[in-house]
Parts: C-alpha cells; sequence; structure tokens
C-alpha cells in the first residue's frame, strides 16, 4: 500500500543528502542573493560612484565644451562612438565585476560549490500549464508573495523617512550650487541603501532557516524508505545469510579434503577432533588443517579411517588445539612438547607397520 506523506517521519539520511546534492537540490535562498547584490550596490554608490562620475565627466566634457572640434563625417561619427562604447565599457566593468562577483560568493556562502548539469536541461514539465498554474498558486508563491509585500512595505516606508522630507522643501536643493546638490543626494542614496541592506540582511537570515526547513521536510523519509536503504548499504540478511552458509560449506569441504593428507587426527575422544599435518623437511612446525566438534569431529575421524590416518585419543591436547589454532596455522609454542610426543608415536608406529 503507498505511504502518504504523513508517513514520512524519519529524518533525511546522509545518503538521500548527498544524492539531493548531487541533483543539484539544496536549499537556496533568493533574498541571500538579493542580500549580495545590495551589499554590492552599496559598494558600487558608495565608494565608486564619485570616481565612475569623475571619469565619465572628464571624458564626456569635450563634447559639451568643445562640440565644434567634432568631425560630423560618417567616418568620424563611428570612430566617436566606438571610442565612448569602449570608454564607458572600461569605466564600468569594474563595478560590473563587484556586482557578478557578489553573485557566486553570497550563492557558495549559502550551498557551497555545486556544479550539476542536470539542472540545466530543459524539462517539459516546466512547459506544463497544469502545473504552471499549480506553481502559481501554491504555498511557496504565497510565501513569496508574502515576503515581496513585506520587502516593498519597509522600503517604501524607508524612502517616505529620508526622502519626503527632503523634497518637502525642494528650495534648498535651489539654493546650493549642483555640486552640494548631487553631495546631498548621492548621502540619502547610500544612507537608504545601507538601511535596506541591513533590513534585507535580517529577512535573508528568516528566508534561510525557513529553506532550510522546507528542503529538510521535502527530503523526509518513511521507515520503510531508511529500512530499504539501510538494506541497500549493508545487504540482504538474507543474501548475507546464504553467503556466510556457501563460504561455511566450502570451507568444511576443504577441511574434510585436507583430512586425507594429514599426519595424524587428535581427538576428545567423540567431541573434538583435530587434524594436523607434519613434513619435517619442509615445514617449522605442524599445522592444523582441519577441525571440528560433534558432528564435524565424527566425520573428520571417518574420513581419516577411510584414509589411514591415525587417530589419536588425547582429550586436553584436542580442546587446547580447538579452542587456540585456527585452520592452516601452527600451532603455538606452548603445545610443541605434547604434539611432537604424538607425531613421535605416529612415526614410530609407521615404522613398525612398515618392518
Amino acid at each position: 500500500m503507498a505511504e502518504d506523506k504523513d508517513s514520512k517521519t524519519e529524518q533525511p539520511t546522509g545518503k538521500r543528502l548527498s544524492k539531493a546534492r548531487s541533483d543539484g537540490d539544496v536549499p537556496l535562498s533568493q533574498e541571500v542573493k538579493s542580500v549580495g547584490m545590495l551589499t554590492a550596490g552599496l559598494v558600487v554608490i558608495g565608494l565608486l560612484a564619485p570616481m565612475v562620475a569623475t571619469d565619465l565627466r572628464g571624458f564626456l566634457s569635450v563634447f559639451l565644451s568643445q562640440p565644434d572640434q567634432i568631425a560630423v563625417d560618417p567616418e568620424s561619427i563611428r570612430n566617436v562612438f566606438a571610442g565612448i562604447i569602449g570608454q564607458v565599457a572600461l569605466i564600468l566593468a569594474f563595478p560590473l565585476a563587484i556586482f557578478l562577483l557578489a553573485a557566486v560568493i553570497f550563492n557558495i556562502i549559502q550551498t557551497g560549490f555545486v556544479f550539476t548539469p542536470k539542472k540545466m536541461r530543459p524539462k517539459l514539465s516546466s512547459l506544463s500549464p497544469i502545473a504552471g498554474f499549480k506553481r502559481l498558486f501554491s504555498v511557496n508563491s504565497l510565501v513569496e508573495a508574502g515576503k515581496g509585500i513585506l520587502k516593498m512595505l519597509l522600503v517604501g516606508s524607508l524612502v517616505g523617512v529620508f526622502i519626503v522630507p527632503t523634497l518637502s522643501h525642494p528650495d534648498k536643493l535651489v539654493d546650493q550650487g549642483i555640486v552640494a546638490t548631487m553631495h546631498e543626494i548621492h548621502e540619502k542614496i547610500v544612507l537608504i541603501l545601507f538601511l535596506v541592506v541591513l533590513i534585507m540582511a535580517v529577512v535573508a537570515v528568516l528566508d534561510l532557516i525557513y529553506q532550510h526547513k522546507k528542503h529538510k521536510k521535502k527530503l523526509m523519509m518513511t521507515k520503510h524508505e531508511v529500512k530499504d536503504e539501510k538494506k541497500q548499504a549493508e545487504g540482504d540478511p538474507k543474501i548475507k545469510s546464504r553467503i556466510r552458509s556457501l563460504r561455511l560449506a566450502r570451507h568444511r569441504h576443504r577441511m574434510i579434503a585436507n583430512v586425507s593428507k594429514a599426519s595424524v587426527v587428535i581427538t576428545n575422544p567423540t567431541h573434538f577432533a583435530v587434524a594436523l599435518k607434519y613434513d619435517i623437511d619442509s615445514m617449522a612446525a605442524p599445522i592444523v588443517v582441519a577441525k571440528g566438534v560433534d558432528y564435524l569431529a565424527k566425520r573428520i575421524r571417518q574420513i581419516a579411517e577411510l584414509n589411514d590416518v591415525p587417530v589419536l585419543e588425547n582429550p586436553p591436547l584436542a580442546r587446547a588445539l580447538y579452542a587456540t589454532v585456527e585452520v592452516d596455522h601452527e600451532i603455538p609454542q606452548e603445545h610443541y612438547k605434547a604434539v611432537a610426543e604424538v607425531i613421535s608415536y605416529v612415526m614410530q608406529l609407521k615404522d613398525k607397520i612398515a618392518s
């Protein structure tokens, strides 16, 4: 049965968050980018605008003070306009670079460096009128509209507080010189922009918190999804159990095959069985080639008897070797003496049988 959204009660896992990030699905606040652009505007208008205005005035003064020196033939006019465009572009290049840099920096501050070509692919669903209608009347659209109205009210209030008093006494602007008037207007614009940046910064912080909560809520998972993801990460328990069974079966089969090549089998006599192999010319110490308890011990004894491998009862040694030595490992030094006695007895027995 399909699970509805209310059943998504589990926090998103690291894998879910990582996949969303790789798909370009990250919490992003447009208000933070707006604050970045406004801050760049404040820097440009507050610090660079006077210098840019001075450069433009110096460049354009020739058109105002000496217009008679400008040739009016087509070629000269083309050269003049080309020079104007190039010079103006050069003067405005640095301010525009500040705006571009601010947009990039404030984007990276929010999400880090995320490059997802998948986001650039066109989606046919975005062309659907029904989908567009749903987006238009969605909760997100209402929130964005509310933020827009709030920003308009705040900015409008600032303009009313700082600009209306100035406009109510226009005679002050007339009485003073043009330079002083421009300077006063510049100060008013910088002050208003500074206050707008402060207010928008508060709005941006609140919006960023909202975007993070909305993004996290969107990625919430059901308990079934968490269980499936864990199963994929760790593997299906049934499959893992089957693999362990197959490995154990292969291990037992290999042990049973090694019993026929053993030098001796030491038993408990019925509960434990440990098969040892020793070659005086090629081995530094005897090696455990098989070991087992109960049914497997019985099977080891049967294979040993079928292949004429000596089976000796030594309960303490059998239990000690079973507990301390793994298959295909040499016996430890503390068992050298006891095993040596067993090996010596087996060799004497073989010599006696051979003679």
